[in-house]
């Protein structure tokens, strides 16, 4: 994304476009490498054994938050940016259609390991799609499989608004599912996930749709305005995260045993990385908050967040792999 015209007479040195293209490599890469050597990585030495096709099961959630996160982001920017005093009519081009699309493929493979008792299925016949109806789990994933396909229509229909309720019910059945009826009180953790997945989701998709939609509008002083604007909800939302994310910690964790099982458990090996990553974010945040503010030309926040994107890619990966590992032991 050029910010600035270059000055006649000086040749062009190569533009943020390449960062860009190595950007997505890397996020790519990892993207990939965190489903393949991280459940192994976490459970070293740990004496716990992991689901069988946790490395799949990884991949297929990693894919679905990011989906998620797509389709939220661009709803929650295209609000903001409408409600932006002179704000260029020009948008993007929508990606939640290709979002929703992908998102119904991880559901569905989500979805058949369910239906052969969290097996991975070596064959179709193995997947017994009415014993999802049996089940509660069965029934969330169908539930999710829905979310997506009636979020993709919406997302092509006249109304792309109307996204929003299959996407909340996505949420609410992520909620749900990631707390079953034996567990303490799982509506209160319901309660803190569907929080924390709703403010991620914003945050993530959020700040991806902002550069996109500022990239489009070429640079303009709405531009900055629109990246302050989400810059200030990002901050509410990052405290948000914390808060869930602590609780969420403290019950499944009881405070005399945090220490030890952030190092001795796979899921709290997992969980230190991603709270490491999510301080590295909010130091890049911080960084693209101070350049809007003090930088002559407040566009040149854009670059911090960029990187913010990439290592927010990596979370949202790092959070695939810790629903798929065994929950902490609440000593």
């Amino acid at each position: 994304m050029t910010l600035i015209r270059p000055t006649p007479g000086v040749a062009p040195v190569p533009g943020p476009g390449v960062g860009r293209a190595v950007a997505v490599l890397v996020l790519v890469a990892l993207g990939a490498l965190i489903p393949l050597l991280g459940p192994s990585t976490a459970l070293h030495r740990t004496g716990e054994a992991a689901a069988p096709g946790v490395e799949g099961v990884t991949l297929l959630r990693t894919v679905l938050f990011a989906a998620l996160c797509v389709q939220v982001g661009e709803l929650f920017v295209d609000r903001l940016a409408r409600s932006l005093p002179g704000a260029p009519a020009e948008r993007p081009r929508g990606w939640s259609p290709y979002a929703a699309g992908v998102g119904f493929v991880a559901a569905l493979g989500l979805a058949s390991v369910v239906a052969t008792g969290n097996l991975v299925p070596d064959s179709v016949d193995q997947i017994d799609v009415g014993g999802l109806y049996a089940s509660r789990d069965g029934r969330l994933a169908l539930l999710e499989v829905n979310a997506f396909a009636v979020a993709g229509l919406c997302a092509l229909s006249r109304r792309p608004g109307t996204q929003v309720w299959p996407l909340a019910a996505l949420v609410v059945a992520e909620a749900l599912r990631a707390h079953p009826p034996t567990e303490h009180t799982p509506l209160v953790g319901a309660g803190l996930t569907l929080v924390h997945l709703t403010c991620a989701a914003l945050w993530v998709g959020g700040l991806v749709q902002v550069l996109r939609t500022v990239r489009r509008w070429g640079g303009t002083a709405t531009g900055a305005a629109l990246l302050g604007r989400y810059a200030r909800t990002a901050a509410l939302l990052l405290g948000a995260i914390t808060a869930t994310g602590i609780w969420s910690t403290l019950r499944r964790m009881p405070p005399e045993t945090v220490l030890d099982q952030l190092t001795d458990t796979a899921y709290g090996r997992v969980l230190l990385a991603k709270v490491l990553l999510v301080a590295a974010v909010a130091l890049l945040a911080l960084w693209a908050r101070i350049r809007l503010r003090r930088a002559a030309d407040p566009l040149t926040a854009c670059a911090p967040a960029r990187s913010e994107v990439v290592v927010l890619g990596v979370v949202v990966a790092v959070s695939g792999l810790l629903t798929a590992l065994p929950l902490p032991i609440r000593w």
